[in-house]
């Protein structure tokens, strides 16, 4: 009997993090390819397209990496489920804290299946776009992506979908991850998640979460007759990066009538003024969490938000992506 060949090396780390998944590859030739796209990704290519990439490892052309991304063999499902016990076994039951978020990405055309024109964050604006909804976890002061699932707008969904909004794939990345194991002492999200009371807000209370999410500035909260609300003094607090550099923030709590488990609180950079783009309203159930900790843990989702631009520009989620594109 023959003995397969062995797969060609690439850069050390590379090969030691692929080779936890080689079981998942019946053949040598579409391991190498997960190999050569994960030499790629990390690459100081601008754009991840497959010329460039099948270029930067040294082969002669893109076919064998096109033919794994699209006939070759192998089950994405088992690969997602297999990386993500993968991450259990280094938090052996310790929990994390869960971030909701949002990638966009500008796609020209419509040949890509659900672009169309909306909201792109990464833009900050309205463009032909594709939109995935992501789960990122937090742990020692490590963010890790977890989970993703792609917005289908209703406009162009297949015969056989159903139409599913943001905070319900939200929802479902949520249960998938808490029946797998993971354990969650905190999420975070932003307020189109955080005005979603009965597809978001309701499921973290089904699943008695705590939670810290945003919330519009109009927010609409009944108040029984002769109830009115308060608006508390503001208190400075340190804004605490991942590099221990820290910044100036000032926060304080709003009571709709009477305080409730549901907490109100507003965080700006400058109290008098109130920049629209640097002033959060947001609405926390975390018992006996202090005015610091609401600053601190909400700022992760907007470091998130925006620190996370950068990975996601060097990895090939950004800007104009074309049809060769990797991501």
């Amino acid at each position: 009997m023959v003995q397969p060949r062995p797969a060609a090396p690439t850069i050390k780390f590379v090969d030691e993090y692929c080779q936890w998944y080689k079981s998942l590859f019946s053949d040598v030739r579409s391991f190498e390819a997960f190999k050569y796209l994960h030499v790629g990704c990390v690459s100081d290519l601008k754009r991840k397209t497959l010329p460039e990439i099948a270029k930067i490892v040294g082969l002669d052309n893109q076919q064998g990496l096109h033919h794994f991304l699209t006939t070759s063999p192998w089950d994405i499902e088992k690969l997602r489920t297999l990386r993500l016990e993968l991450i259990l076994q280094v938090l052996k039951g310790r929990p994390i804290i869960l971030i909701i978020d949002e990638t966009g990405d500008k796609k020209k055309g419509n040949k890509t299946d659900y672009v169309k024109r909306q909201y792109i964050g990464n833009l900050g604006k309205v463009d032909q776009g594709i939109v995935a909804v992501t789960a990122y976890g937090v742990f020692c002061g490590m963010t890790f992506p977890l989970l993703f699932e792609v917005y289908k707008p209703r406009e162009r969904l297949k015969p056989e979908e159903k139409y599913l909004s943001k905070p319900q794939i939200a929802a479902i990345l949520m249960r998938k991850l808490k029946s797998m194991g993971f354990n969650f002492n905190l999420v975070l999200a932003d307020s189109l998640y955080g005005e979603s009371g009965t597809n978001f807000i309701s499921v973290l209370d089904e699943m008695n979460l705590n939670y810290i999410v945003a919330i519009r500035s109009n927010h609409y909260v009944d108040l029984l007759p002769r109830q009115h609300t308060q608006y508390l003094k503001w208190h400075k607090f340190k804004r605490v990066f991942s590099d221990l550099r820290n910044e100036k923030r000032l926060i304080r709590e709003i009571i709709h009538g009477k305080r409730q488990e549901k907490r109100y609180w507003q965080i700006t950079t400058d109290s008098e003024n109130l920049p629209d783009n640097t002033t959060w309203y947001v609405i926390s159930k975390y018992p006996d969490i202090n005015k610091r900790d609401v600053g601190n843990f909400y700022g992760l989702r907007t470091w998130v938000e925006y620190g996370l631009k950068q990975s996601k520009n060097e990895l090939g989620w950004a800007g104009r992506l074309s049809s060769n594109s990797l991501l």
